[in-house]
């Protein structure tokens, strides 16, 4: 039988149990994969401990990349052996696992599945956060908030193809270094330097037109001292801590800002999409505007200390799970 990492209660990294598992046959509207790499993400985290909940008990991850070994009987769009990828259904932590038919996407030749897994919720985050969040156009001013992570690069790499000018935030002077290699304008090391003076100082101060927030509690508040009037802030994660904001009329008082808080799930409902999005990330990489840096790998039995990896912070790029 496949083995899946299943989470029974919520709780820490040690609720991740690994077990042997059955995946029936495909039904109506369903494709079987197996496996061949799957990506971690902060999501796993939140479902694990329940601050975003999943019916108990269910197979941690939300991100992967496999080949199709079995269709359902209505199922015409794949056949066996089509290599494919998904993002936004629980359960990738598993040598195999049902999917829906509409909801994954084809690899094209010339990018490998581990490429693939590690790039396709990171990067389909990028897309729509710098296309249809915030349609995002040359000349314009950025900060973005944990730049040397799998978003924060692909986002800053997307970023400078489309020509604007990137300010990036990180935990050390080596994540630092990786945000400058992917080509940020400047690079602010936020627990040596006070990354609100820099952003003034560095924009004459005037503010950014955008800040992409994937850090949460730490830097929402001091974040929105760095925008323009009228500036957009676009809080998309929350590793330190979910946000939560003390009156509204704050964003009065610093400039009639914008907020917003998007996900995957409301801007990829729809399969046409999810396509258009997986077409437009995978021709970057393929064109090599965007490279994907896959920094640490774990077998799939070691998620547990993959999540503690990722919770201390001491991850940088895309962690892969490898079954």
């Amino acid at each position: 039988m496949p083995r899946a990492i299943v989470v029974h209660e919520l709780g820490g990294p040690e609720k991740l149990t690994l077990e042997q598992v059955d995946v029936p046959a495909p039904g109506a509207g369903q494709i079987k994969i197996r496996s061949h790499a799957i990506g971690l993400n902060f999501i796993d985290t939140y479902q694990r401990t329940g601050l975003y909940k999943v019916a108990l008990p269910f197979v941690a991850g939300n991100e992967g990349a496999g080949e199709v070994i079995a269709v359902g009987p209505d199922v015409t769009q794949w056949r066996v052996g089509d290599r494919v990828a998904y993002q936004g259904s629980v359960g990738a932590y598993a040598e195999e696992r049902l999917l829906p038919a509409d909801r994954v996407v084809r690899i094209p030749e010339g990018i490998s599945y581990e490429v693939a897994a590690a790039a396709i919720l990171k990067g389909l985050t990028a897309f729509y956060l710098l296309h249809w969040t915030h349609p995002l156009k040359a000349g314009e001013t950025i900060l973005i908030h944990a730049a040397a992570g799998g978003t924060g690069q692909i986002l800053t790499q997307w970023a400078k193809a489309i020509g604007a000018t990137v300010i990036a935030t990180a935990g050390s002077g080596d994540k630092c270094a990786i945000a400058q290699k992917n080509g940020a304008d400047l690079t602010i090391n936020y627990r040596t330097e006070n990354f609100v003076e820099r952003v003034k100082q560095f924009t004459g101060g005037k503010g950014v037109d955008v800040v992409y927030d994937g850090v949460g509690a730490a830097t929402f508040e001091p974040s929105l001292d760095c925008l323009r009037p009228r500036g957009l802030m676009v809080s998309f994660g929350n590793a330190s801590g979910p946000v939560s904001i003390p009156k509204l009329t704050i964003l009065a008082e610093k400039g009639s800002l914008f907020l917003t808080r998007p996900t995957t799930g409301g801007y990829l409902r729809t399969a046409e999409d999810l396509r258009l999005a997986a077409e437009a990330l995978f021709n970057m990489i393929s064109l090599g505007k965007v490279k994907i840096a896959i920094d640490q790998s774990f077998p799939l039995a070691e998620a547990a200390k993959a999540h503690m990896a990722l919770e201390a912070r001491e991850t940088t790029g895309s962690t892969l799970l490898l079954p």
